[in-house]
Formats: C-alpha cells, structure tokens, sequence
C-alpha cells in the first residue's frame, strides 16, 4: 500500500498515519523527520533546507521533491509507506507521480480527513502547543485551505481520493479508513 494522509490542523493525520502504518505494517514517512534528519545530518539537501526551516518558511518545492525523492529510494520503504505532511501542494501531487512513475510504482490512495472548520479550531487550540494559539491555528487553516483544495482537485478525478469523516473518534475513523481501503 502507497498512500498519503491529508488534513487540516487538527483533523489526526499524525495519530491515523501511525495506526494505519501499525495495521498495514508500512513505514510512516513524515515530511518533518525527513528534514531534521538531514539537517541533522548535514548533507546537501539538509544545508538547502535548514536555512528555510529557521525562519520558519516552507522549503520550496524543488527542494522538498528532491527530499521525497531521495526517501522513497530507501529499502524500508519499497513494499510500500504512508506519506505524512507531503505533498502540501497541487505541484507537489502532480512532481510525486512523476516520481513514482521514474520508480515503477503507483499512489494508491489520497486519504482526506475531513473536519468542519470550527473542529479543527477546537482541537488544536486544545492540544495547548506553544505555537496553537487563536491567530496561528487560523493563519494554518487558511493556508490548509489555499493549498489542499487544488491536491484534492487533482486526485479526485483520478479516482485516488478517499474522503473520510474525521469528526469521530479516532478509533471510528480508523475503522472508516481501513474499511474503505478494504483493509480489514
């Protein structure tokens, strides 16, 4: 299974990517472990990245396609993986199938979860992070909305789009996900 996890703030792309890597027995790749890992590192990509990440910017696309590309080459990951935090663009969905085609691979799905709005105010500022104050969880849900609508634009046609409703609990949306995929 190759399948990518995308949400809002709030909607559990962190906690669903991690049952479902533990159900399917594929590795979670997170875009963020992927960068503190070669920033960590200090190999070329890392440098590239690490000057964007400290200013708190995101890494241009180029970059983060080079990153995904270079990960998705690793031996863990060739039965398969589940995609946490990338692609976050239209760009990003149309480079990753290029990608995948170079590879002989193919997507097999775009997992949304779906979460009203309001939800994901609420869950978020109650997670009590630093960074989930009021004017920063809605600049993220704008940015959320700005980017995500164009990748489900792009995976919807291609009938790779599983919407999920993320306003249960974890435990029924982990159940919806995995009886959609056929996973049981």
């Amino acid at each position: 299974m190759r399948a990518i996890i995308l949400g809002g703030p709030g909607s559990g792309k962190g906690t669903q990517s991690e049952r479902l890597s533990n159900h399917l027995k594929i590795p979670v790749i997170s875009t963020g472990d992927v960068l503190r890992n070669a920033i960590a590192s200090k190999n070329f990509l890392g440098t590239k990245a690490k000057p964007y990440l400290e200013k708190g910017d995101l890494v241009p696309d180029e970059l983060m396609i080079q990153f995904m590309r270079m990960r998705l080459l690793q031996p863990d990951v060739s039965e398969g993986w589940m995609l946490e935090g990338y692609p976050r663009t239209a760009f990003q969905a149309e480079e990753l199938s290029f990608v995948l085609d170079d590879f002989k691979q193919r997507l097999d799905w775009a997992i949304y979860l779906e979460l009203d709005e309001a939800v994901m105010v609420e869950r978020s500022l109650a997670r009590s992070r630093d960074d989930d104050q009021i004017e920063i969880v809605q600049r993220r849900i704008r940015r959320f909305k700005e980017r995500t609508i164009p990748i489900l634009e792009y995976y919807e046609p291609r009938q790779k789009l599983l919407r999920i409703n993320a306003n249960q609990t974890r435990e029924q949306v982990e159940a919806e996900i995995i009886q959609k995929l056929g996973a049981s």
